[in-house]
């Protein structure tokens, strides 16, 4: 399958790693190909540049974000959470007409240096809050915006090395979730999931629970912090 996955950063790097050995065809979207290409420094969580990345996975295509999209038979959101909907919304309108895309994107909203907030330090600096929160989400603001694409969230309560390899933990006996309000689109994240070697999947409902799902991500830094590393979900029922 054509997969397109619009993003570059760690966890883009680990779905399209892991899709490519699965024998994926993978496309990788950027804003521009060529300064994406071109940067030598390593962004601000550490992530080495993409061209080493590239380099060691030569069979992965780089492109825009529109000629990814467009090439894609599925999709895959991991454009950062601040500017998900805005660099979506910019793809020429057939791009994702149609298509099933799945976003793990989170929310958050990086505080400007001196803007008061409640403090919250974390090893890599104050933990960002959530925008929206509650009453909306990421992935309802999405596909409201893309009417004519089918919006799935999942992988969103995981760190995505997790996501693409869940037998790390417990065999792989662990929970992943999702939610939308289109069932070909469940579909076809559970196929996803299961291809990476997922086994309990909950489906947490209609896209208004990605509220939930995307809200988790503050607990889940919590019990990583205090648990001192990665780690697995098991809901028991």
């Amino acid at each position: 399958m054509k997969i397109a996955i619009l993003g570059t950063g760690a966890g883009a790097r680990q779905h399209t790693a892991r899709l490519a050995s699965l024998g994926h065809q993978v496309i990788v979207g950027t804003r521009s190909p060529e300064a994406t290409s071109a940067r030598t420094e390593p962004d601000m969580m550490g992530t080495e540049p993409f061209a080493a990345f590239h380099a060691a996975h030569p069979e992965l295509t780089l492109a825009t974000f529109a000629d990814a999209a467009v090439a894609g038979e599925l999709v895959i959101n991991g454009i950062d959470g601040a500017n998900a909907v805005a660099a979506l919304t910019a793809l020429p309108a057939a791009a994702l007409a149609g298509k099933v895309l799945i976003d793990y994107a989170v929310p958050y909203v990086y505080q400007q240096p001196g803007q008061p907030e409640h403090s919250w330090p974390t090893p890599w600096g104050e933990m960002p809050r959530l925008d929206p929160v509650d009453t909306d989400s990421l992935a309802e603001q999405i596909q409201r915006a893309l009417p004519d694409t089918q919006v799935v969230k999942t992988f969103v309560t995981q760190e995505q090395e997790t996501v693409v390899n869940p037998a790390e933990f417990g065999g792989g006996d662990h929970t992943m979730f999702l939610a939308g309000d289109h069932q070909d689109a469940k579909t076809a994240a559970r196929a996803l999931l299961t291809s990476y070697g997922w086994s309990d999947i909950i489906d947490a409902g209609p896209l208004a629970a990605a509220r939930g799902l995307e809200m988790y991500a503050h607990f889940h830094t919590a019990l990583g912090l205090a648990l001192g590393g990665r780690f697995g979900v098991k809901i028991v029922r």
